[in-house]
């Protein structure tokens, strides 16, 4: 839209151009807000599925754990129930084996012990060793032999030590653990055997994959990344599905990977004294799924909240611009006297009222205006008072004399030198023969004496710097409007802080006009404080209390302005920025007597 067709928009009738831009703004607002929400719950959904995946992984791993263990407790009843409490050449083993199996046969396939030269001493339930089988040469014996301190477990594998009457295979897990068995009274070394049914571990693992219907998934391996227990097993074998064989690496918790050019999340959880890895995987695409299922009840929102956001457009346009159009005819028909009917404006905005009310209050407002030149001229005089009042601060001025006495009094005298010397420099800048116009280099070496002063009352407490532009120093400017400043900073900024403050002063100068920046790290003010304090709402005791801020910001606009003065920026705890802001007028002669004239 170029800029004559803009400007025809405009020039159109207010509730088109009222409708028109509330429904723009709105439909802005909508879709933004409609953007960010989305945005948060799509990132709400996910982190709610990484938990609730972590959560079912947490479960299975407990009741993993669960299951190990309590296969666990049932070779420690076998070793130190059994094996330790007979003499194997004298005591058969076989009915307490078989009443323990009984026990647990539906997580058990087999109890076996073995002599270290691998014979077999005992089995339950009782069956037929196959033939030329060397125990010695299998991994779970060796595994036991290699660390007698430890229960070993192996991963899924055909149990293949005895001839079973019904010639079935079963899968098994074997814990074999070394031991010390009693012959003859003498302690020998054997190996202790436990073949748990992998079925019971494959039936706990598939009730879990059984929930997700995501795409995810949760498998297990060994401590070398070997798979014990996989949903999709056969597809592996088959070569028709691949696994990552490297997360297993992985450190317990939640991890980003890509793999087959795919993005997923693994969750990963290691199995107690086990060292097995139950890993959680979760595709990137099963994210984005869910929020596109909501995607056409989203699209159906927005576009409700459109419609919505026009029918009240339509009705706000209208009620605004209905008064203005029954304003608009009144003025064109009003009378002599110029006086509008009460009923054209009395139903309208509180715009349309003050405009109709206005035309009838012109007179009022002369008045109202001449009595508030009166008025200024009175606060003129007022602020005028004021600054030759704070011209001497007798607190200021007791608690100087106390510091140099102080100092004399102890041995100090170059300290108290330069006391006198800052205090005599402040007092002839003060004076300065009456007048209330001077150049901007002295009111600078008063602000600088005058911190002088300070930092030695204060054991340097604090840092000031000036940096102040040469080109700026020769200007004409108001008395005593950095000095409040200056005190204000100290008094109600850095007195009582616990680190070390700092002031800065910069002066420069920008087109045509001067900026002062007085710059503390101090505690800062409130919005509401900074508004109290122009508003002339301040206490009058106390230092830094406001009160010279807004005599310094009144008697600058009284002289150079109202668009002149003071402007405030501050923030709790971090600090606060006061910056005068003055025109740039030459110190001559005749300036200064023309500024002396104009408002004394």
């Amino acid at each position: 839209m170029n800029r004559v067709s803009l400007r025809r928009f405009f020039r159109a009738d207010t509730q088109i151009v009222l409708t028109f831009t509330y429904t723009m703004v709105s439909a802005v607002v909508i879709v933004l807000l409609t953007t960010v929400l989305y945005q948060g719950f799509s990132t709400r959904m996910d982190e709610n599925a990484v938990s609730s995946s972590t959560k079912v992984l947490d479960l299975a791993a407990k009741n993993l754990e669960d299951y190990l263990q309590n296969m666990r407790h049932t070779a420690d009843a076998m070793y130190y129930n059994v094996i330790k409490a007979r003499d194997i050449e004298v005591d058969s083993l076989n009915d307490e084996m078989g009443l323990l199996y009984e026990a647990n046969a539906s997580s058990l396939v087999s109890f076996a012990l073995y002599r270290y030269d691998g014979s077999l001493v005992a089995a339950s339930p009782v069956a037929v060793e196959k033939k030329n089988l060397d125990v010695r040469s299998q991994n779970w014996f060796q595994a036991a032999l290699n660390q007698v301190e430890n229960l070993h477990f192996s991963n899924p594998h055909v149990q293949n030590l005895f001839d079973l009457p019904s010639y079935q295979y079963n899968w098994v897990i074997s814990l074999s653990q070394a031991v010390n068995m009693t012959q003859n009274g003498r302690s020998v070394p054997g190996v202790m055997l436990v073949d748990m049914s992998y079925t019971s571990v494959k039936t706990m693992m598939d009730d879990i994959n059984t929930g997700n219907t995501d795409g995810g998934y949760i498998y297990l391996t060994d401590g070398s990344g070997n798979i014990i227990y996989h949903p999709r097993r056969l597809l592996i074998d088959s070569g028709l599905f691949f696994e990552n064989r490297d997360s297993y690496a992985y450190k317990d918790g939640v991890h980003e990977e890509v793999f087959e050019n795919r993005r997923r999340v693994v969750i990963v959880n290691t199995i107690s004294y086990t060292g097995w890895k139950l890993i959680s995987v979760i595709p990137a695409q099963s994210f984005g799924a869910r929020i596109r299922s909501n995607g056409a009840f989203a699209l159906m929102v927005v576009a409700a909240m459109l419609l919505a956001a026009f029918v009240i457009n339509r009705m706000v346009a209208m009620r605004i611009s209905m008064p203005l159009e029954r304003l608009n005819y009144a003025i064109q028909h009003t009378d002599e006297g110029f006086r509008l009917t009460e009923e054209v404006y009395e139903d309208g905005s509180q715009e349309v009222v003050s405009l109709g009310k206005t035309m009838q209050s012109y007179i009022e407002q002369i008045d109202r205006l001449m009595k508030d030149v009166v008025v200024e001229q009175e606060e003129k005089r007022k602020s005028e008072l004021d600054a030759l009042q704070a011209q001497i601060n007798p607190h200021f001025l007791y608690n100087t004399l106390d510091s140099i006495v102080w100092m004399i009094e102890g041995g100090r005298s170059r300290e108290a030198i330069f006391m006198i010397t800052q205090l005599a420099r402040l007092f002839r800048i003060s004076l300065s023969k009456g007048m209330t116009m001077i150049r901007l280099d002295d009111e600078i070496r008063h602000a600088e004496s005058y911190m002088n002063i300070q930092k030695v009352r204060y054991k340097n407490a604090f840092v000031c710097t000036f940096d102040i532009s040469p080109e700026i120093r020769d200007a004409v400017t108001v008395k005593l409007i950095l000095q409040p400043i200056l005190e204000n900073a100290i008094y109600h900024g850095i007195k009582d802080m616990q680190e070390e403050g700092r002031i800065e002063v910069k002066g420069y100068r920008k087109g045509d006009d001067i900026y002062i920046d007085v710059i503390d790290n101090g505690y800062g003010m409130p919005e509401s404080e900074i508004k109290a304090m122009f508003a002339g709402d301040v206490h009058s005791s106390g230092h830094g209390s406001g009160v010279g801020m807004i005599n310094v910001h009144r008697r600058i606009g009284l002289r150079f302005g109202e668009e002149y003065g003071l402007l405030v920026e501050s923030e709790l705890d971090e600090g606060t920025k006061v910056t005068i802001h003055i025109p740039y007028i030459p110190y001559t002669e005749e300036n200064r007597q023309r500024l002396e004239g104009e408002n004394g």
